[in-house]
């Protein structure tokens, strides 16, 4: 079969391959992107949007059985599930179209082709037996949920993130009455919380000595804490020996500090962590170095240990401090494809600063490095922890549950890193991430005028705290 050849050919159509095939049809290129599922890969189709969605209508049924305020009496509302999860496909779809679809059906430079791509030849991919080659090439094709090799796992029923996929056999459209989650790392904690307030008994398993291993303790326990309160199990230090079960219950077997505990639930969620999609890609033909992970080696450039090969999004997991963020992807993608149709590079990734977010409620948000980070890279840390009793925002709205923690370079007294679990925590850390980006000093954090009451408030209450017991403060007074 005769090859169609183009200017660029990206594995994938993700959030990372868009940003990378718009931005060469912008430089009068052409691109062709390939897809194995769903056009636009996991952050729309069965990640970041649909768990939003969804974790938003879970807190408004929350939300009217336990009202903050004294004087609202709690009301349990009705609802149905199913029609919940047809609804968060229908918003699916729609985005899907006007962002994604939209962007390529009039464009005469980008081409998608549907299957499993594969290198053919150090300078062409086969997708559905169609050729297509090009002089330069980028591997974008994201993560897939990890499954642990945990015995009798794969011969039971179980669940991944991927249950919020849309219109397939895969896509749960069922309440389940009792959910196990194995995992305590964000997915975990997003989707624990969803279920639990959707009437689910959630009982989440952490291998380690808490939840959220990677992050701040206090935010770990803060949130732990606020899960305890709502009804959510959390057993820490679990080693997962076996699970069995059918599709009406699964029993989990664990040890729990040397005990021996079975566990049942109707339905097991797996949520340990996710791997590269880089398996199946034929990366050896081109001479595409993978790590032990199966993650892509990559330059500050991007550039593979082939040098017509570029990698970019979760599949270069943390290599040039990158994250697998669908941000962060969608950033590096256009990076990517600048150095891969100039031919010479020149344009290096700045992986310094990258907010992120949990969406639990109360939020977790998390930018720059964590006290233990800040240590281990040589700093003399000077870190502070307010609760969000003492911001005013909080206060008022009577949602005080969840702490910020700042971490500081005693000597230089520039902020290093912030995390907060509190009320809309995903929206005030950009101004932390804002600050690390021009290197601010806690005196800037202190003496940054906020509007009155926000929850930006704490950043500026927590920089205060250096110099003052803020538990004294006035309510407007520095």
């Amino acid at each position: 079969m005769m090859a169609e050849k183009f200017d660029l050919v990206i594995l994938g159509s993700g959030s990372t391959a868009f940003a990378a095939a718009l931005r060469a049809a912008a430089k009068g290129k052409t691109a062709a992107m390939t897809e194995m599922r769903t056009l636009g890969g996991t952050c729309v189709n069965r990640g970041c949007l649909p768990s939003k969605n969804l974790i938003e209508a879970a807190k408004i049924l929350y939300d009217a059985k336990n009202p903050r305020y004294p004087g609202l009496a709690p009301t349990s509302m009705s609802f149905d599930f199913r029609a919940l999860i047809a609804q968060k496909d229908a918003v699916i779809e729609d985005y899907r179209g006007k962002k994604y679809q939209s962007s390529i059906s009039d464009s005469k430079s980008i081409r998608v082709f549907e299957g499993a791509a594969r290198f053919s030849g150090p300078n062409e991919v086969t997708v559905n037996g169609q050729v297509l080659s090009a002089p330069r090439f980028l591997v974008a094709t994201g993560s897939s949920p990890i499954v642990p090799d945990i015995p009798g796992l794969r011969d039971t029923s179980y669940l991944t993130s991927d249950l919020l996929t849309s219109h397939e056999d895969i896509e749960l459209t069922e309440l389940p009455a009792s959910l196990i989650i194995i995992g305590s790392g964000y997915i975990a904690l997003e989707l624990g919380q969803m279920f639990s307030r959707f009437g689910t008994s959630v009982t989440i398993l952490a291998r380690g000595a808490r939840i959220l291993s990677a992050y701040e303790p206090e935010i770990a326990q803060s949130v732990a804490d606020v899960f305890r309160e709502e009804g959510i199990a959390i057993h820490t230090k679990t080693t997962v020996s076996r699970v069995h079960g059918d599709e009406r219950q699964v029993v989990v077997t664990l040890q729990v500090d040397g005990r021996q505990k079975e566990l049942k639930a109707a339905k097991l969620l797996v949520a340990t962590g996710r791997t590269p999609n880089t398996e199946h890609l034929g990366l050896e033909l081109p001479g595409v170095e993978l790590d032990e992970r199966g993650f892509v080696k990559v330059n500050d450039e991007l550039r593979t240990s082939a040098g017509h090969v570029y990698a970019a999004g979760d599949v270069i997991g943390s290599y040039t401090g990158s994250q697998m963020a669908t941000p962060v992807g969608a950033q590096d993608g256009g990076i990517a494809a600048e150095n891969a149709l100039n031919g010479k590079g020149g344009h290096t990734v700045n992986h310094a600063v990258i907010p992120r977010a949990i969406f639990t409620d109360p939020q977790v948000g998390v930018v720059g490095l964590s006290d233990a980070e800040a240590n281990a890279r040589g700093y003399e840390c000077d870190c502070r922890t307010i609760p969000m009793s003492l911001v005013p925002r909080a206060g008022a709205v009577r949602e005080t549950r969840g702490v910020l923690k700042m971490v500081v370079d005693r000597n230089t007294k520039k902020v290093l890193g912030v995390s907060m679990h509190g009320m809309s925590a995903a929206e005030v850390i950009h101004e932390a991430a804002m600050g690390l980006r021009f290197g601010a000093s806690i005196d800037d954090f202190a003496h940054m005028l906020h509007v009155y009451p926000t929850m930006s408030e704490a950043l500026k209450i927590a920089a205060l705290s250096y110099t003052k017991d803020v538990s004294k403060m006035s309510c407007c007074a520095d």
